[in-house]
């Protein structure tokens, strides 16, 4: 008996594999997990994304949902870091049986996951990660924000057209991917404009003081300095820059986000690449922008919104994928999501073969208004 039950068990194993261990929604709601960093160094990246996508579940729903069928959100605290991302992974696979997976948000703690994802058939979206190799895990992993080499380009584009800058200095963490990818690919395109690099200092995650780096990228003077660093790091950097004197012009990237709650005027007239902008005349983005300030009584950042948008792609896929009486599978909703292109809070969006998004990016600058510190559109690049 025990030798049949075990032969049963491989048939049904071997079943499971050769489907690619696909996963179809036939449940009354459809469970989305969400993989977050609600607490910890950015722990605002994971709550407002959170929120985000909190307000596209409560729009849907109150639409009539899915075919019917209501989202469901069960999230889990990762807290940055990347065992846990897994830990919490295998709670909402395993434990909660969720449907797709949103998160997590910085590239280490979504990697962590990916390949989980892609051997379990569970459609992953990447909200924020832009690290390179985020999808290179399988065709189960799609990415909603633009890659770390496309963010790049922008600010060192936007540094020579923009700003007129020739000459630049870069400060950057030798020891976060985030920070050396986008350094390198922002001098890849600051070169091109025909700029030079005249500093280039770096320092290690979770240091405090940069005054030797600071004092160095002071006597080469340079036209604009960029630091391509997540927000609490940039708003030590921007007040030891200010305190010596050097009232460069300073750009950086996504990661900036959330810094006009952590910083202090020493950061205002700093320019940053980012998914959206807050003030666009864009109709999707007014509505999303009003929508979120009544629910939250705040602005929505742009982790907010790629996790909103992250909710209606999966909306809009699942749709395509039931027409014509056709089940929501991993299959399915996969080949939807390859052939989408419409018009979301982040852009215009559709993906290319990596499932990478193709969209422009948009820059903005620090300013203040009524005492406080915001973001304002200042243009958009396309490499």
């Amino acid at each position: 008996m025990k030798n049949l039950v075990k032969a049963l068990m491989a048939v049904a194993a071997a079943a499971l594999l050769a489907t690619g261990c696909a996963k179809s929604n036939n449940g009354a709601e459809i469970k989305i997990g969400g993989i977050f960093p609600l607490s910890g160094p950015v722990s605002v990246y994971g709550l407002e994304c959170r929120r985000g996508i909190e307000l596209a579940i409560s729009e849907i729903n109150s639409n009539g949902g899915v075919n019917g069928k209501q989202f469901k959100l069960l999230s889990e605290d990762d807290e940055g870091n990347e065992s846990k991302s897994v830990s919490a992974y295998k709670k909402l696979t395993v434990q909660d049986n969720v449907d797709y997976i949103i998160g997590s948000l910085t590239s280490g703690c979504t990697k962590a996951v990916t390949d989980l994802a892609q051997a379990d058939g569970i459609i992953q979206f990447a909200p924020a990660a832009t690290r390179t190799d985020i999808t290179d895990a399988g065709n189960n992993i799609f990415r909603a924000c633009y890659t770390d080499p496309f963010q790049g380009q922008v600010g060192g584009k936007f540094a020579v057209e923009n700003l007129g800058a020739k000459n630049a200095a870069i400060l950057f963490d030798a020891g976060n991917d985030y920070s050396v990818g986008l350094t390198e690919n922002f001098i890849k395109a600051f070169t091109a404009g025909n700029g030079t690099i005249i500093a280039k200092e770096s320092y290690m995650t979770k240091d405090i003081d940069f005054n030797s780096q600071i004092t160095k990228i002071k006597s080469a003077n340079p036209d604009v300095i960029y630091l391509p660093d997540y927000y609490g790091t940039v708003a030590l950097i921007a007040k030891q820059l200010r305190a010596q004197g050097v009232n460069t012009p300073i750009v950086g990237a996504d990661g900036w986000d959330g810094l006009c709650a952590d910083a202090g005027d020493e950061v205002i007239g700093g320019f940053y690449s980012n998914h959206y902008a807050a003030d666009s005349d864009k109709e999707i983005v007014k509505n999303f922008v009003a929508n979120f300030t009544k629910m939250y009584k705040s602005t929505p950042n742009s982790f907010a919104a790629l996790g909103y948008d992250c909710v209606y792609l999966l909306k809009d896929a699942i749709i395509a994928a039931e027409e014509n009486g056709e089940k929501a599978t991993t299959d399915t909703v996969r080949a939807a999501l390859e052939s989408i292109s419409g018009s979301y809070v982040t852009g215009e969006l559709s993906f290319d073969e990596h499932h990478n998004p193709v969209k422009s990016a948009v820059m903005v600058e620090i300013v203040k208004k009524d005492n406080a510190l915001t973001t304002v559109y200042k243009t958009t690049v396309n490499p």
